[in-house]
């Protein structure tokens, strides 16, 4: 029998996997987000306006940060992707330490941002 999910423990290169094709999708996601904004900017200024009070919105702060975690992550496990691409990093060691550094360099990068951007606000 097949264990079941209370007893399954995923690897951590399993849960990598699927976060990467997740985040792929919020990335383009939050890009519409980046599109209105563009669009609403070149439009008029009343449409700006909108657009910026929902961004500045705690809705759109958290959608916003939503969107920094996941082009970090999706950035960094690309990275990954390029180097399984030439032949590195496919021994079990390797590819667990992999896993776990581009969930660290996601995170420090996206605080990062955010640091940086709200100092500069």
């Amino acid at each position: 029998m097949s264990p079941h999910l209370q007893i399954y423990r995923w690897p951590i290169t399993m849960a990598t996997s699927i976060l990467h094709r997740v985040t792929g999708c919020a990335v383009a996601v939050g890009t519409l987000l980046l599109t209105w904004w563009l669009v609403a900017a070149a439009t008029s200024d009343q449409a700006f306006d909108r657009v910026q009070w929902f961004i500045g919105s705690a809705i759109g702060l958290l959608c916003l940060f939503g969107w920094t975690v996941a082009l970090m992550y999706h950035f960094f496990n690309g990275i990954r992707h390029l180097a399984w691409d030439v032949g590195v990093g496919f021994e079990k060691q390797q590819y667990s330490l992999s896993s776990m550094g581009v969930l660290i360099a996601t995170g420090v990068c996206s605080v990062l941002i955010w640091v940086v951007g709200l100092a500069v606000w």
